[in-house]
């Protein structure tokens, strides 16, 4: 547990950031990757799951830098998967970027003030999604 902590510390020095995309669609999957391609991130792995319970366990064996989740998926979705991760030690401190065709505003509020880091209505464009990550993570200019 102290090695997880010490990363969590160290996340703002990294040089690449292993990325979760969490999203029921393949497609929209795909997509994310090509814009993270696009927008000049440093990336380490790119790692993907199709629902919450699947992005829970690929939590646990790996260490991500930061989660782009849906809300709206089968078995679990985006908001149960964030609750988990909050209540979690060693999940708690990882940013969660929800990417969702959620228009209510309310709900989005509740997010935020949950903790997420950040919105992007779908469809997005590339220059969206650079500027909701700039604030999260360091992007080569």
């Amino acid at each position: 547990m102290a090695i997880k902590a010490l990363r969590l510390e160290s996340r703002e020095y990294k040089m690449s950031y292993n990325i979760l995309i969490v999203d029921d669609s393949s497609l929209t999957r795909v997509a994310i990757k090509r814009i993270i391609d696009m927008v000049d991130i440093d990336t380490g792995e790119i790692f993907e799951s199709c629902n919450g319970q699947e992005a829970l366990t690929v939590l646990d064996e790996n260490d991500i830098d930061m989660v782009l989740a849906d809300l709206n998926m089968p078995d679990m979705g985006g908001i149960e998967l964030i609750q988990k991760m909050k209540e979690s030690d060693d999940l708690a401190n990882i940013p969660v970027i929800v990417v969702s065709t959620e228009s209510s505003t309310t709900r989005v509020n509740d997010l935020i003030e949950d903790g997420i880091k950040g919105f992007l209505h779908k469809p997005f464009t590339p220059e969206d999604f650079r500027t909701i990550l700039a604030e999260n993570m360091v992007i080569s200019e």
